[in-house]
This record gives structure tokens, C-alpha cells and sequence, in this order.
């Protein structure tokens, strides 16, 4: 599959007005079941665009990749969780999530072709860290089966869509568009690298 283009001032406003921090982490203000645990990803700019990245990437790299990336990165979204709800230390979390916007973004706006093992060590690596904050975000009382269940459930929705918007626009001529659409996340990752290092 070949490259693309897309999302725009939305997204990068959306990404400046959650640049004081890593903006996914604040909860989403309800009780901790799988309603939560859908919300959460949707509800954070920065977990929704590194998401939407991957399905980009992964359709821009074709192949097996297109169905690899989105099924390792909840994967290991599942494990990285384990590890937050135990509080099992782990390197900045709210760094290494910004950073995988900012890199993920950068892999598809510049179509980057990994070598399959190393795009998907990439989006394991990043899972960790976006598993990790909803681990750690999960309220003592929550059901943790059905909120683990709602954040995954929504990360597989969020891959779809990247790679819905990839395909639809290779089949309209307009390719170039997913790249910039790797190019608005991209900068959003700045502004949200910019807001953890304030």
C-alpha cells in the first residue's frame, strides 16, 4: 500500500490545547468499567493520535504489517496496563508517550519502509508506555477485565480508522494526504514533548 495525507488544523489545534502535558492522563470522570476504559484513549489527544499513527504506518507499510501493527500494539498495551495497575516502575511514561506521537507521526509523514522486525519493536516499545497510563489510571474499586477490554476495544477501532483513512485516500488519487495527516501528528508531538519537558 502506498502513502498518504490527512487530518489537518483539527488535529493540530486539538494537539496545542493539550500541550501543557501529556493531556490522556487526566481520566476520563467515570467509574472504571469498559465505559471507562473505551473513553480513555478517545478522550486523550495524545493516545488518539499515536494510534491513528499506527494504522497509517501499518497500511502505508502493506502486507502482513497492516494486520501486525494493530494487533502487537494492544498486545502490548495489555501488558504495559499489568505493569501500571502493579506500579511496576517504568522510564517516563508521559515522555515516552509524547515522543511515540512525535515519532510515529514522522514515520508516516516521511513513508518511512521499516524493516518489518523494526516497525513492529517500535509500536511495541510505544505500547508499553500508552498501556502503562491506563494501568496506572485505573481506580482501585474499577472492574479491571472490562476496563482493560473498553481500552482495547477502542485502540483496535482507532488503528481502523488510520488505516480506513490510508486506504480511502490512496483509492481517490489523494495518497499525499496520509503523510500529512503523519505530518499534523508529528507536530502535535511537539507541542505535547514541549508541554512534559515545561
Amino acid at each position: 500500500m502506498r502513502r498518504a495525507r490527512a487530518p489537518s488544523a483539527a488535529m493540530i489545534a486539538t494537539g496545542m490545547s493539550f500541550a501543557p502535558t501529556a493531556a490522556a492522563h487526566s481520566g476520563t470522570g467515570l467509574p472504571g468499567g469498559f465505559v471507562a476504559g473505551v473513553l480513555h484513549p478517545v478522550g486523550g489527544p495524545d493516545h488518539l493520535l499515536a494510534m491513528v499513527a499506527v494504522g497509517l504506518w501499518g497500511a502505508f507499510l502493506g502486507a502482513r504489517l497492516v494486520v501486525a501493527l494493530p494487533i502487537v500494539f494492544p498486545l502490548l498495551m495489555v501488558v504495559g496496563a499489568v505493569l501500571g495497575m502493579r506500579a511496576i516502575p517504568l522510564p517516563p511514561v508521559e515522555l515516552g508517550i509524547a515522543v511515540s506521537v512525535f515519532v510515529l507521526g514522522l514515520c508516516v509523514a516521511g513513508a518511512w519502509r521499516a524493516p518489518a522486525w523494526l516497525a513492529v519493536a517500535i509500536v511495541a516499545v510505544f505500547a508499553l508506555f500508552h498501556g502503562y497510563a491506563h494501568g496506572r489510571e485505573l481506580p482501585s474499586a474499577a472492574d479491571p477485565v472490562g476496563y482493560s477490554a473498553g481500552f482495547v476495544l477502542a485502540t483496535g477501532l482507532l488503528h481502523v480508522g488510520g488505516i480506513a483513512f490510508a486506504v480511502l485516500a490512496t483509492r481517490v488519487r489523494r495518497v499525499p494526504l496520509t503523510r500529512a495527516a503523519g505530518a499534523a501528528i508529528a507536530l502535535a508531538g511537539v507541542f505535547f514533548l514541549h508541554g512534559v519537558s515545561a
